[in-house]
């Protein structure tokens, strides 16, 4: 009898042992990961507005602060292939205004020929900016400048010694000179007459 109700207090613990595995198994549908409680935002599509790109044979460009190279100083640079917003255009479409972070109010121009414009809508005509105020140019007091300016000693010129005079040589004509001389035709005969007069006399001797 006591082996009995071993084995049957066996059979009830394998059995109860048995059925607690089967409950305490996760079902295939329960998922065990924490979802997140947050809707996860998306981002679609591409930037919208206007929009310039620097062209690409450029390897930069300048940013100012006005439509003009000449009144209006710069602020920035874009390099090639780089993109900004595009806020607005000169009255006469030379200059495109964009959004430029750094620069007076966040505000750039830059020269429309160096940018493409992708535009979605028309871009409005902006007034230029007022031009800056040119600094003052610093004057010096002539008194203070004489101050620290050498004197300079004048110095006399050297005296002028005129050169000596130039001897020009005076040529005399052979002719003239000659004049008291006897001809040269003159003793070239008379020495072929001698010549002759000996020939004779030692003709003679013979």
């Amino acid at each position: 009898m006591a082996r009995f109700w071993i084995k049957f207090s066996v059979w009830v613990v394998l059995f109860f042992g048995v059925l607690g595995l089967v409950f305490s198994m996760p079902s295939p549908d329960v998922v065990q990961a924490q979802q997140p409680t947050g809707a996860v935002p998306t981002v679609t599509g591409t930037p919208s507005g206007a929009r310039i790109t620097v062209n690409l044979d450029l390897d930069q460009i300048n940013v100012r602060s006005g439509p003009s190279s000449y009144f209006y100083p710069r602020v920035g640079i874009l390099v090639f292939g780089q993109t900004a917003p595009a806020l607005g255009r000169s009255p006469g479409g030379d200059w495109i205004m964009i959004e430029y972070i750094g620069a007076p109010g966040n505000i750039g121009w830059v020269y429309a020929p160096n940018v493409s414009l992708i535009a979605q809508n028309f871009l409005p005509v902006v007034e230029a900016p007022p031009t800056p105020t040119p600094l003052s140019t610093p004057t010096i007091d002539p008194t203070l400048a004489a101050a620290f300016i050498a004197p300079e000693t004048p110095t006399r010129l050297p005296t002028f010694t005129p050169p000596a005079p130039l001897a020009i040589p005076t040529f005399v004509d052979a002719t003239e000179a000659n004049t008291n001389r006897l001809p040269m035709g003159l003793v070239i005969f008379i020495l072929a007459f001698v010549g002759l007069l000996g020939g004779f006399i030692s003709v003679a001797r013979r």
